[in-house]
């Protein structure tokens, strides 16, 4: 399995990043994306990569959500860290998060397009944050050539709609699907009626949205089989079988 958007460099994982890493190789986890957030997190993804370069693979990019009024020298300064690195497989986190707070909505509009710029002039895939901002992202795509979109709307929280638009107009595009997937008032099997497996990637988004039966708990990669089984359950199919398609998944887009 490969859990395609996780946070294992952030603190909550400072106590015991080691047995965490540990309990997902058990789980059968042989590899992990880490999308950067800010300017601040970089320093500690690249640790991570460092410490573990085969099961640790980096997406750099500015989280909606942790932007500024200086998103502009913030951009540089991450894609500057990433160009002297050298180790990006993807353009993330990256998107657009009117759920908080809309006063720099218009900063996000901009500096996401800026960053699809940079997945589409660099051919590398984007991992997609969208939170009560999907008509903006539509239209924001709108703008671009649907072949040349590539990537991954991690944790879709989008309508049946929304899937349909996906499944019609972008054909590089995937869904992540996550622990807030399995819980009771999810529409998952209304989406999974409509995405096909093959545009189907599992994630954790660790340390958060932990699947049942440990929801309200930290999330952590090893828990990304409940997630399959979750899955496999409702497309009346093996966890072995999701875990397969999936993992064919995430390596054709990120390349591995």
């Amino acid at each position: 399995m490969i859990d395609t958007h996780t946070h294992l460099f952030v603190e909550q994982f400072d106590d015991d990043r080691s047995e965490v890493i540990a309990r997902a190789k058990q789980a059968g986890v042989e590899c992990t994306i880490q999308p950067n957030v800010s300017v601040e997190s970089l320093e500690r993804l690249a640790a991570l990569c460092d410490a573990e370069p085969a099961f640790c693979r980096p997406l750099y990019g500015l989280h909606p959500t942790d932007l500024t009024e200086n998103y502009m020298a913030e951009l540089e300064a991450i894609f500057r860290f990433a160009d002297e690195r050298g180790d990006m497989v993807g353009v993330g986190e990256i998107g657009l998060d009117f759920y908080w707070d809309k006063s720099l909505a218009a900063q996000q509009i901009d500096a996401f397009r800026r960053q699809i710029d940079i997945s589409i002039e660099r051919q590398l895939p984007m991992s997609i944050h969208v939170r009560e901002a999907f008509a903006t992202l539509w239209e924001v795509l709108s703008d671009y050539d649907p072949e040349k979109l590539v990537g991954s709307l991690h944790c879709f929280s989008g309508t049946a709609d929304d899937a349909q638009l996906l499944v019609d107009k972008y054909p590089n595009l995937m869904i992540g699907l996550n622990g807030s997937h399995t819980y009771k008032k999810s529409i998952t099997p209304e989406i999974l009626s409509i995405v096909p497996i093959n545009r189907i990637l599992l994630e954790t988004d660790a340390p958060y949205l932990a699947p049942i039966p440990n929801r309200g708990k930290r999330n952590e990669p090893a828990y990304v089989r409940l997630v399959a089984e979750h899955i496999a359950n409702l497309l009346n199919t093996t966890t072995d079988e999701i875990e397969r398609v999936t993992t064919d998944n995430a390596k054709r887009l990120f390349r591995l």
